[in-house]
């Protein structure tokens, strides 16, 4: 593998690293919210939470199988 091609690995694994710090920590404030926050803000809270961290992590999966593929292709 030459340098440009670990260079650009070292991009794409630093940016899905990234997104999967942020889903955890959005999976855990919508916990802390459902748990935390009193009266009709619950809820929907947690579920705009929850919508958030399912959005980033099909982005997530999309983007891993991409990086997958791309990194076996390469020599």
């Amino acid at each position: 593998m030459d340098e440009v091609t670990k260079e650009e690995l070292k991009w794409k694994f630093y940016r899905l690293a990234i997104v999967l710090n942020a889903i955890v920590l959005i999976v855990a404030l919508g916990v802390v919210a459902l748990l935390k926050l009193q009266g009709h803000y619950a809820i929907p809270a947690a579920l705009i939470l929850f919508a958030a961290a399912l959005g980033l992590g099909l982005y997530f999966r999309k983007h891993y199988s991409a990086t997958r593929r791309w990194l076996d292709e390469q020599p």
